[in-house]
């Protein structure tokens, strides 16, 4: 299907033959080819056009195609074999997305003020996101809702006799009042942009935003769930491995999909997790799982991940698990991620200074001696040396 009708494969798409090819169980390579075969924009009729050089190899031109699922999956390869320079998935999800959202609203002013607002604001703002550390499901989701929300707004002030560039403090006040808290804070981005550039008047004042926090778990449930993990061998071992990261190192699942397998480091008999500086030690037991896990992980059988080295690979080309999936499963079997967090680094603290355990689990110290005082604790409170008699 790579060829150009004589028997020649383009140069270009070379990486990706050779990456289909390589699939140690093709069983599902094929299946995804013989999908939809009589509907257009198969996944065969995607390849037999690249063949023929009827789709540019660019990121832009396989935004446009559809179906937009089959065309994602074979962008992901693309990159994933080298064919095309590796863009953050979310960003291309996005910028997919947007267009067709765009082209749903009827309002051209509107138009025009969103565009210009996820040009200048939303884009950069991932794009930024990328460099520094990684997207997640939920804030490509965050993404397409700060558009969505600006355009419900734009809509009510124009039921109120409104623009945007007349709007008043009455108008916010008024939207504040008559929405939720998601809401408000959706909308939070595109009131602060358009103030910023002189889009609307920069005296409009928005009310704090309200923060709340899950309770964590008590320390006898962080533990009895621990015990579970370990034990219970009709859970799936991705979700054990998952959860006991969770409840032990209170890390986040947009964390710890990002490990790989050389973030399990072994010196002798002892096995180390690098999750910060210095790596943190990993008890017996949890070691044998994690070992376990890793010589027989998911997902590693077909041209998507065939050589990953994620912890936790996913389906798609080159990417693991999606976090917010790996919650839902989580949660499906009695582990809450947030609950679980919570109780591990409070459990921490109480253990260890902030500093150190902000360093070991790869945590901001502010985040820690925040938590630290919300727990009643305060090492920094602490000289150093033996404290435990009097002078």
């Amino acid at each position: 299907m790579l060829d150009d009708g004589t028997g020649r494969i383009r140069p270009e798409l070379r990486p990706l033959f050779d990456l289909l090819a390589a699939m140690e169980q093709p069983g599902s390579g094929l299946a995804w080819l013989a999908m939809r075969r009589n509907h257009p924009g198969n996944a065969a009729a995607l390849l037999q056009r690249l063949a023929l050089g009827q789709i540019p190899l660019t990121h832009d031109a396989f935004h446009e195609l559809q179906p937009w699922r089959t065309a994602a999956h074979l962008e992901e390869l693309m990159m994933a074999s080298g064919a095309l320079p590796a863009v953050d998935k979310y960003i291309c999800s996005f910028q997919r997305w947007l267009p067709g959202y765009l082209a749903s609203v009827d309002n051209t002013v509107h138009v025009k003020t969103i565009r210009l607002f996820a040009t200048w604001h939303v884009l950069p703002a991932l794009r930024a996101r990328a460099e520094r550390s990684n997207i997640t499901p939920s804030v490509r989701r965050n993404a397409a809702e700060q558009i969505t929300y600006a355009t419900t707004f734009l809509t009510w002030l124009d039921k109120r006799g409104r623009r945007l560039g007349s709007c008043r403090q009455s108008d916010i006040d008024a939207w504040y009042a008559e929405n939720t808290e998601h809401a408000r804070t959706r909308l939070r981005a595109f009131l602060t942009w358009a103030m910023q550039s002189r889009q609307c008047p920069r005296s409009l004042s928005l009310p704090a935003m309200k923060i709340s926090r899950r309770a964590p778990l008590t320390e006898e449930k962080r533990l009895a769930a621990l015990r579970r993990l370990l034990i219970d061998t009709h859970v799936p071992q991705r979700l054990r491995v998952a959860g006991i990261i969770v409840l032990l190192y209170a890390q986040p699942l947009t964390r710890v999909v990002q490990l790989t397998v050389d973030d399990l480091l072994r010196d002798g008999e002892d096995v180390f997790l690098r999750l910060g500086e210095p790596p943190s030690p990993v008890p017996g037991p949890v070691a044998s799982l994690l070992l376990d896990y890793i010589a027989a992980r998911d997902n590693m059988n077909t041209a998507t991940n065939r050589a990953s080295r994620w912890l936790f690979p996913g389906r798609r080309a080159g990417q693991p698990c999606r976090p917010d999936h790996l919650s839902a499963l989580l949660d499906e079997i009695g582990v809450s991620v947030a609950a679980g967090r919570g109780a591990a680094i409070r459990q921490q603290l109480l253990e260890i200074p902030a500093p150190v355990v902000a360093d070991a689990l790869n945590y901001h110290d502010k985040t820690t001696a925040r938590l630290l005082r919300e727990g009643g604790g305060g090492w920094n409170r602490y000289a150093a040396g033996e404290h435990g008699t009097s002078p």
